[in-house]
């Protein structure tokens, strides 16, 4: 491999200074041919012609661009605290919490089913359709089915 590239670089050594050569050898014939100019008249004396001034650039006409302040975003008032968990004295408190908190859910037997489990042992529902678990405390959020999912939805 090594042997190739020398071999390569070899060649475009020769290439370049054969075309250089060659350019020396037209340059030369050209400058023998062009050396011995003959005269046919005697210069005839041109009239000093004085080079046009420019005038300095004008100052620039246009004016920057102004600034622009950037528009200030309105306030907007502070989220309303998700509402507290709802307590539970007995499981038929539980039956229209649990529906209302998996009324969005694409299983809703499956999430109602755990969700009665979950509010009859631990006596709360979180507020909402999703989330806010940590609101009704450790049980509700500790408790996991076999495969260590959540149970609770």
């Amino acid at each position: 491999m090594a042997l190739k590239a020398l071999l390569f670089l070899f060649t475009c050594f020769i290439v370049v200074t054969s075309r250089v050569s060659s350019k020396d050898e037209e340059l030369a014939t050209k400058a023998v041919i062009v050396e011995a100019p003959v005269p046919s008249q005697a210069p005839a004396k041109v009239p000093a012609v004085k080079a046009p001034t420019h005038a300095p650039p004008a100052a620039p006409t246009y004016a920057p661009p102004p600034k622009e302040t950037a528009p200030v975003p309105p306030v907007k008032p502070p989220a309303p605290a998700p509402p507290s968990p709802l307590p539970v004295r007995s499981k038929k408190d539980c039956i229209p919490l649990c529906d209302q908190r998996c009324q969005l859910h694409s299983r809703k037997r499956l999430c109602t089913r755990a969700c009665m489990t979950c509010c009859d042992r631990c006596k709360c529902v979180p507020p909402g359709t999703f989330g806010n678990r940590e609101k009704c405390g450790k049980c509700y959020t500790d408790m996991t089915t076999h495969g260590n999912k959540y149970k609770c939805p």
